[in-house]
């Protein structure tokens, strides 16, 4: 039970859901301060296993999907369903439940949230086809991790504000830039594949910028949430921090040298968000 157990947490890579997560608990806790209310545990527990259900929904359906370019790729060919640790219907199961959790979790929240359940579960879902169409893929994931911030504000307030999509850009910006040096490793396989990225339609040199391009955009929107949100120094310390992550990132890798895109991937995006969003998060509670 266990060895399943562990296979399905790295089917998913459970620990990736740290690069929303922490966005989640900042749109939460500005609802919080909107409303002037009492820290709610029940509805902070209701958020965190929406955001569960969601991401795990949507890695298992886009591993189940990928799976037969999975075991033609090198770099993939260990993955669970191609190496036969899982069975393909097995993670279908799982994914159906998770959606359906996810779902119910929603509509437990309000009416509102239960009711864009649905185009969330679209988003998220239908993003692990866009790789076979546009190169713009990039962005579809980057806007199914944004909703976590403005679906945490929503469960808050049940209403829309123009902050927490401030916030939702941030991710928007930050998800589709790093996902576009994740996808430098895999430019020969796609173009074999006739699998659309932006490194497979422009090249790593020009793809690498236009992500440089896409966190330079995302940087501005954190200052524009500081400034919208009239935050306080701890904010400014975090949106510092974070700020520094995307150019250190952004500085480990280049065209002719991908060896560090895990590190610049994995360990830098999730310190940053986890770190920016206490900074955020502790300026909001010593505010009120």
């Amino acid at each position: 039970m266990r060895a399943n157990i562990r296979k399905f947490l790295s089917l998913i890579r459970f620990s990736h859901t740290l690069f929303a997560l922490p966005f989640a608990l900042i749109g939460f806790f500005l609802g919080i301060r909107v409303n002037s209310q009492l820290l709610p545990w029940g509805l902070l527990g209701a958020i965190i296993l929406c955001m569960v259900f969601a991401r795990s929904a949507a890695m298992g359906f886009n591993r189940w999907l990928d799976s037969r370019f999975d075991k033609l790729n090198p770099r993939t060919a260990s993955r669970e369903i191609p190496a036969g640790l899982i069975r393909a219907q097995s993670a279908l199961i799982f994914v159906l439940i998770n959606c359906l959790a996810f779902v119910a979790t929603a509509w437990m929240i309000n009416r509102l949230c239960g009711a864009l359940s649905f185009l969330a579960l679209a988003v998220i879902l239908g993003y692990s086809y866009t790789k076979r169409f546009t190169p713009f893929c990039h962005l579809i994931l980057g806007v199914g991790l944004a909703l976590a911030p403005l679906g945490a504000w929503l469960a808050v307030t049940d209403r829309f504000a123009s902050l927490p999509i401030l916030f939702s850009l941030i991710v928007l910006f930050w998800v589709s830039g790093f996902d576009i040096i994740y996808a430098l490793q895999d430019v020969d396989f796609d173009r074999s594949m006739q699998l659309h990225s932006i490194p497979a339609w422009l090249g790593r040199p020009v793809a690498l910028r236009v992500s440089r391009a896409l966190h330079l955009i995302c940087a501005i929107f954190v200052a524009a949430a500081g400034l919208y949100g009239h935050f306080g120094p701890l904010y400014w310390t975090g949106a510092v921090f974070f700020t520094g992550a995307l150019v250190y990132q952004q500085g480990r890798v280049s065209p002719a040298d991908l060896s560090r895109v895990n590190p610049a991937f994995m360990t830098a995006n999730g310190i940053a968000s986890c770190i920016f969003a206490v900074f955020a998060i502790g300026d909001l509670i010593t505010g009120w």
